[in-house]
């Protein structure tokens, strides 16, 4: 479909249904452009764990608009490969405003003193270090962006491209995409890689939560692996 003409900004933001019937069906390139520069102008956010596929999305905001906000969630759990990986594709891709929230340290001094609450309990770790940050930070936008996609698991194979998730408007960029097209516009463009990936983690959270998997298995097989959990929790309607 090609891109929808140019939109005033609005004082008032178009209800779900005006963005479905207008975006619904839009290209990656042409709904972020529509997104970020016209509906939700200053109120959206990209929402990045700078994991194994995020680069694709990361560089497709990167063309729109590099001083989009960026918020990368640091539970004070990740993999340091991906902190760093974090700094590395921010600089490459000329991103400058990354916004880099945590937990709250009162919530972790009381729920989590010896940091070994995943070891018990892991829903409650993903709330205290995940959903309740993302929530506060986007208490400043109206919109955000993510990078799920259909094929990564059964619980995401029929996620649209906009969708309304509580109060806030989600975008979903890459949600038709499949592996083969990410892998080649990756190639394509030389964009970098996050080092786990050819380590055999196709899917990367949290360093005690993530393991690697075997060719073939569902990419996210490696969260949470054996405790039947697929989501954090940032993915379920009503938390924002």
């Amino acid at each position: 479909m090609t891109a929808a003409q140019p939109q005033t900004v609005l004082d008032s933001p178009r209800s779900y249904e005006e963005l479905m019937a207008l975006y619904g069906d839009m290209d990656s390139l042409g709904l972020l452009d529509a997104m970020i520069n016209q509906e939700f102008k200053d109120r959206i956010a990209l929402v990045s764990s700078f994991g194994a596929e995020s680069i694709v999305l990361l560089d497709l905001v990167a063309q729109v608009n590099p001083a989009t906000p960026v918020i990368f969630i640091h539970t004070q759990k990740l993999f340091g490969e991906t902190v760093r990986y974090r700094d590395k594709v921010a600089e490459q891709l000329g991103l400058t405003n990354i916004v880099t929230v945590k937990p709250d340290p009162v919530d972790v001094a009381n729920e989590d003193k010896n940091g070994l609450l995943w070891t018990r309990d892991t829903d409650a770790c993903c709330d205290l270090r995940k959903v309740r940050p993302l929530a506060r930070a986007m208490n400043e936008y109206d919109a955000w962006i993510t990078g799920r996609k259909r094929f990564q698991s059964t619980t995401r194979n029929a996620i649209p491209l906009i969708e309304k998730d509580g109060s806030k408007i989600k975008i979903n960029p890459l949600a038709h995409w499949n592996q083969d097209e990410l892998d080649q516009i990756i190639v394509q463009k030389g964009l970098p890689k996050h080092p786990l990936v050819d380590q055999g983690y196709p899917s990367i959270g949290c360093m005690p939560c993530t393991s690697p998997v075997e060719a073939g298995q569902d990419r996210r097989m490696g969260r949470w692996a054996g405790q039947g959990k697929t989501e954090c929790g940032i993915h379920i309607a009503e938390n924002i």
